[in-house]
């Protein structure tokens, strides 16, 4: 039985918009942070990513195939937080922090963990571990957030770092997509294929934020003995 038109060009969109996705992240990445440049393609990335999760979510759910369906909640949620951290770094402490915020928090966690449950139980099968994988992956995500909101941070700089290291992950999961579809066919059984790229990415995330604390953390040294 074939898919209705409406299930064939929703899937066009989502292949649309995740091509759009997977070329901007670059281009924002290498711009001048904070610039007018990585401000445009970062928010085209980021609503490409969210038109990607929301028609995956809509795919995965109609055929259905829940582990897809949970595995797009977390793979927005860490686009999502990243996005939100630009808005609640400048508020009161006081307003940081709406339901929006809490709801997607709660919401991708109780996601990833039925995800890491359905890997654990093997209800999955050859994609048990995957589902371990990303289950737990989305559980600190959302647990960190919960956990910022509950004691807001004190370190400057740690709005940078969220924004980074999350839309890093988000990147990861187009990368995993994009690496499954193309490549993913041609392995029968290859469960690797899926963490691949979180094996590769999560290394290059640490190394990353690393940096960037190295690099603002003798800034924030001048400034304390400038202003003593």
């Amino acid at each position: 039985m074939q898919d209705p038109l409406w299930i064939k060009s929703l899937l066009g969109v989502h292949i649309a918009a995740g091509a759009t996705a997977f070329l901007m992240a670059p281009l924002a990445l290498v711009a001048a942070k904070g610039g007018k440049a990585h401000r445009r393609w970062g928010k085209i990335y980021f609503w490409s990513m969210a038109l990607v999760a929301s028609t995956a979510l809509v795919l995965a759910l109609y055929r259905p195939i829940f582990f897809l369906a949970l595995v797009a909640v977390f793979s927005f949620y860490a686009a999502f937080s990243a996005y939100r951290v630009l808005f609640q770094k400048n508020l009161p402490s006081g307003q940081k922090v709406t339901w929006p915020d809490w709801g997607a928090a709660v919401f991708t966690f109780a996601c990833s963990f039925a995800l890491a449950l359905l890997g654990l139980v093997r209800v999955v099968h050859n994609l048990s571990i995957p589902a371990i994988v990303f289950g737990f992956l989305g559980m600190w995500l959302s647990a960190k957030s919960i956990w910022r909101f509950l004691h807001p941070p004190k370190e400057k700089m740690f709005w940078w770092y969220e924004h980074l290291g999350n839309m890093l992950v988000s990147y990861i999961a187009a990368w995993t997509a994009f690496t499954v579809t193309t490549i993913g066919r041609f392995v029968h059984g290859g469960w690797l294929i899926w963490v691949l790229p979180t094996i590769i990415g999560s290394p290059a995330i640490a190394l990353t934020t690393a940096y960037y604390k190295r690099k603002f953390t003798p800034r924030a040294k001048i400034g304390t003995s400038s202003n003593a």
